[in-house]
């Protein structure tokens, strides 16, 4: 039985998100800055500190290094097997992401906030990838943990 269609713009099951949070290791962040006021550098510092493998990915050639970590300026040029893209590129730029996230046997494809195509989700999906597009996976890997505080004053 096919699985039924995501629609990417909207929401996810929670065990979906948490299945590919739990399952990846490795993750390249194409377009990670050096710049710590950047919201892609605070997420790759989370993600990084929680554990994963993260692998900078920024065509800058005077971007050498991110929190010390090597820097690779294409997704072609990491010499080691990618879980899974995460893509902090403006949203006319993922079907690329796609097809080269494919090339290199990806097994997640992730768009942050903003970042979403549909047909970039559908050429993913067909390659055999996970799809999720316009959420942070920093915000989602806290989620389950967020509890409402009512007795707190206003």
């Amino acid at each position: 039985m096919p699985e039924a269609e995501i629609n990417h713009r909207y929401e996810y099951e929670q065990a979906y998100l948490a299945d590919i949070l739990r399952s990846v290791k490795t993750i390249a962040m194409v377009g990670a800055s050096a710049d710590k006021t950047k919201f892609s550098y605070g997420v790759l510092r989370v993600l990084h500190e929680t554990g994963y493998d993260m692998i900078p990915v920024n065509p800058n050639p005077n971007v050498t290094q991110i929190r010390g970590i090597p820097v690779y300026h294409s997704l072609q040029e990491i010499d080691r097997p990618v879980d899974m893209v995460e893509v902090f590129r403006p949203k006319e730029e993922l079907y690329a992401i796609t097809e080269q996230a494919i090339e290199i046997g990806a097994k997640v494809l992730w768009g942050q906030i903003g970042v979403y195509d549909d047909r970039a989700a559908r050429l993913a999906e067909d390659a055999g990838l996970k799809v999720v597009m316009d959420r942070c996976p920093k915000i989602e890997l806290f989620r389950p943990f967020w509890k409402p505080r009512l007795d707190l004053a206003i």
